[in-house]
């Protein structure tokens, strides 16, 4: 079938509607000047909310398995709560989760008393043991990751420290700067040392595989789909109900009608301040999205990267001015960016081979709530029977 060609206006029909003004101002005002209102995406915090539960007791175990042995006394991890955010005491803690310790006794010092003692259960055990199987058999996923992430940094160097910040968003395991990047030499060189917190992560050979863009992947499947030769551009819809003033309009309009620049290119050329920068940084972050876990990371942490991808310094900005690409929640009380389009409502579209891991601790939880939900369901059953032979008894008397 003969291949057609379209520009992006014409490929783009949300924005049929929306950008109709033949003016070009993408030169008339700064781009710091042009303003959009946030609002709130219900269906979006929903998606954040649905995962409150899980971080919680993701963070919990996280602090039992960093104890020497996996072993903690419970009012050690009572003293803790604060700092997990955990808003119920330890004890309520372990009974709406059952499935994730066990309970103990035992002394902290040889002729000390007896208290009570935190370990991971068998159940959880076996969970760990499915993580590192599931790891292993997405190892080159998560190489390709790193690598990416390298490359698209301005000399192809990262902090070790930040990576491990940022570990979680992306998926690489707890060990990955000592035991995965020493095994793929051909792609990576570790500086210094990462326990005395100066190590840097440098890219050794450039894989030009990687240096492809969700975006560019998606434009060159286009013409296999539909037969359609289409350029590399954002995805744009705006929210139902969601509009823009008429200057904000032509810009964006006329901004992605810009070629779209890769976020592997070098850019050292281009003023920061220019449109062409903006259309970068905004493939930058659509990138950074795009290979995280679950196409969302909180700002602070995409703020740590500002100097290694020329972020500007009011680069949080980006993400309301362009509410047709992402959205920023402020659930939780922290500011997190999310790409729109890989979410339908409050569900992922495409969902990282890694997010298994998730759906695992997601069905050990579950397993752990049914027995508890049981478990009160019988205690309920139990005393109503108790006070129908209590009855009874009266009325026999």
């Amino acid at each position: 079938m003969p291949l057609k060609t379209r520009t992006i206006s014409s490929s783009l029909h949300d924005l049929t509607s929306i950008f109709t003004s033949p003016h070009h101002n993408l030169q008339t005002k700064p781009i710091s000047s042009l303003k959009v209102a946030w609002r709130k995406d219900r269906k979006l915090d929903k998606a954040i909310e649905n995962d409150k539960r899980y971080k919680i007791c993701a963070r919990v175990v996280k602090e039992v398995l960093n104890e020497p042995g996996q072993v903690i006394p419970l009012r050690y991890l009572e003293k803790r709560r604060e700092r997990l955010r955990l808003n119920i005491r330890v004890r309520t803690f372990l009974n709406q989760n059952p499935s994730l310790f066990d309970v103990y006794y035992d002394r902290i010092k040889p002729k000390s008393q007896s208290v009570k003692f935190l370990r991971v259960s068998d159940r959880l055990k076996q969970f760990l043991e499915e993580e590192r199987r599931i790891v292993k058999d997405n190892e080159p996923l998560i190489v390709s990751k790193l690598c990416k992430l390298l490359m698209m940094s301005k000399d192809k160097v990262l902090s070790a420290e930040k990576l491990v910040n940022v570990k979680r968003e992306f998926g690489f395991p707890n060990d990955f700067l000592v035991n995965l990047v020493p095994r793929y030499s051909k792609y990576f060189r570790l500086i210094g040392c990462p326990d005395e917190g100066n190590a840097f992560l440098e890219l050794v050979s450039w894989n030009p595989e990687f240096a492809k863009s969700v975006i560019e992947r998606r434009a060159e499947e286009e013409p296999k789909l539909t037969g359609i030769q289409v350029r590399p551009n954002f995805h744009y819809k705006l929210p139902t109900g969601y509009f823009l003033k008429k200057e904000m309009r032509e810009w964006v309009r006329d901004w992605l009608e810009l070629d779209y620049i890769s976020p592997y290119e070098d850019v050292s050329h281009l003023d920061q301040a220019s449109p062409e920068m903006e259309k970068r940084s905004v493939g930058v972050f659509h990138e950074l999205l795009s290979l995280s876990l679950l196409k969302r990371v909180p700002v602070p942490l995409l703020g740590k990267f500002g100097e290694e991808y020329r972020f500007s310094n009011a680069f949080s900005n980006v993400f309301t001015r362009h509410s047709g690409i992402f959205y920023i929640s402020l659930k939780g009380g922290i500011k997190t960016a999310v790409l729109r389009e890989a979410y339908e409502d409050d569900q992922l579209v495409d969902r990282d081979p890694l997010l298994e891991i998730k759906d695992k601790f997601g069905e050990l939880l579950a397993e752990g709530w049914r027995e508890r939900d049981e478990q009160l369901k019988l205690q309920r059953e139990e005393t109503d029977e108790d006070d129908m032979e209590m009855v009874a008894v009266r009325n026999d008397e």
